[in-house]
């Protein structure tokens, strides 16, 4: 597979169940929206024989929703050990404003730990920040992930100009 970036144009084709989110980011943008960027390992294709022992192409990706508002975040982390959240599924309802203006409520589901990201946005891109990796498990180590651009690299968004990080907060 040679495709590296998706967008929600793909969003019926892509699999989120048993990623792993090692992190997100919300960055600041006009008029009170902004983007939320998910650090993830995103698995490409889940292999798996007739022994049922599976191994797993997974890759470092950045999962970015623009011109994100209403946003709600609630994770239970009590009682259990701190460590990346495993999404369960993304699924999003159509909420069209005018004929011309359309988003989407996006839920984000996390199988472990308990909880969910909620918010209102009109799409989002995947891209991936290195080559997939056949591995065990469905994520990466940190030493795997280590592979990731030199720090002060920035996401790029759709229109692909994203100069210096703007004013963020990294969870």
């Amino acid at each position: 597979m040679n495709q590296t970036t998706w967008t929600c144009a793909d969003f019926e084709s892509l699999c989120w169940h048993d990623n792993h989110v090692h992190g997100f980011m919300i960055r600041e943008g006009d008029y009170g929206a902004g983007q939320l960027i998910l650090d993830l390992d995103y698995i490409l294709e889940w292999r798996c024989g007739v022994d049922k022992i599976c191994s797993f192409m997974l890759a470092p990706a950045d999962l970015v929703f623009e011109e994100v508002t209403n946003l709600l975040i609630g994770i239970d982390f009590r009682g259990i050990s701190m460590g990346p959240l495993s999404i369960g599924e993304i699924r999003r309802e159509t909420i069209e404003h005018t004929e011309q203006f359309r988003q989407y409520r996006w839920t984000i589901a996390f199988n472990f730990p308990n909880g969910e990201i909620t918010f209102l946005a009109p799409g989002f891109f995947l891209e991936l920040r290195a080559s997939p990796m056949e591995r065990p498990h469905q994520s990466l180590t940190w030493e795997e992930r280590q592979r990731l651009p030199a720090a002060g690299q920035t996401i790029r968004p759709d229109d692909r100009s994203l100069s210096a990080p703007a004013r963020r907060s990294t969870f």
